[in-house]
């Protein structure tokens, strides 16, 4: 079992989180697994989608290098049965207190979802490993995350919800530690023709967002070090 450190150090790493809102556990499997073999061996699975908690078994015990993580646990309840199941982390859309508490006492990595600026520093506060602000887009995308990072720098933030790839790259450029990306990374008509291809292309489209961007970030601090 890995580490809660190894987790957040994977996710840190590779800068994209799928997450998985399917209708059906075998559409999730194929999802997850199709997206990891195109390079992003981390997953979210959301507990929207029926039979998720023994999905999230099946896929933890078949893949031991993928990282599975429970989506949308909302009570701790879901929590302890997600972790039961090998969850290597929990997150969700809102902040839940309880559930904090609980994954911090579980040392499970956590990722619980915020919007405001006293969401966001609650949720730091209460131990959050990656604070994810979420639905970023709606509330002015790249431009909000550079916002909640200036007075913040030391709260990792994940965008999520809205991420499209002619945003990706500046998410990471305002701040962000990484992103969340669905239905861009994972079309359910991709899904539903089983177009691994188009899936492989398009986890290799996002992943090579997060390096250029974080590419460009290393060129402007070594200019700014120069320039000081």
């Amino acid at each position: 079992m890995l580490t809660k450190s190894q987790v957040c150090e994977r996710i840190r790493e590779l800068g994209v989180l799928p997450a998985v809102r399917v209708a059906s556990a075998e559409d999730a499997q194929y999802a997850a697994e199709t997206v990891a073999r195109g390079g992003i061996p981390l997953v979210e699975i959301t507990l929207t989608i029926p039979g998720a908690i023994p999905l999230i078994t099946s896929l933890v015990h078949k893949h031991p290098k993928m990282i599975v993580g429970a989506g949308t646990v909302l009570d701790v309840e879901t929590a302890r049965q997600s972790v039961d199941a090998g969850a290597h982390f929990l997150t969700s859309p809102g902040l839940s207190l309880p559930v904090m508490e609980f994954a911090v006492k579980q040392q499970i990595a956590v990722l619980p979802g915020a919007l405001s600026p006293t969401e966001v520093v609650t949720a730091w506060q209460a131990g959050a490993d990656f604070v994810k602000v979420f639905p970023c887009a709606l509330v002015g995308g790249a431009v909000y995350i550079r916002a909640l990072r200036a007075p913040m720098p030391q709260i990792p933030l994940m965008a999520a919800g809205g991420v499209t790839q002619q945003t990706a790259g500046d998410y990471i450029l305002a701040g962000a530690s990484a992103i969340g990306v669905g239905g861009e990374l994972i079309p359910a008509e991709a899904i539903a023709r089983r177009q691994a291809k188009r899936i492989h292309e398009l986890a290799r489209r996002f992943l090579g967002f997060v390096k250029e961007a974080r590419a460009r970030l290393e060129e402007l601090k070594a200019e700014t070090q120069i320039q000081s």
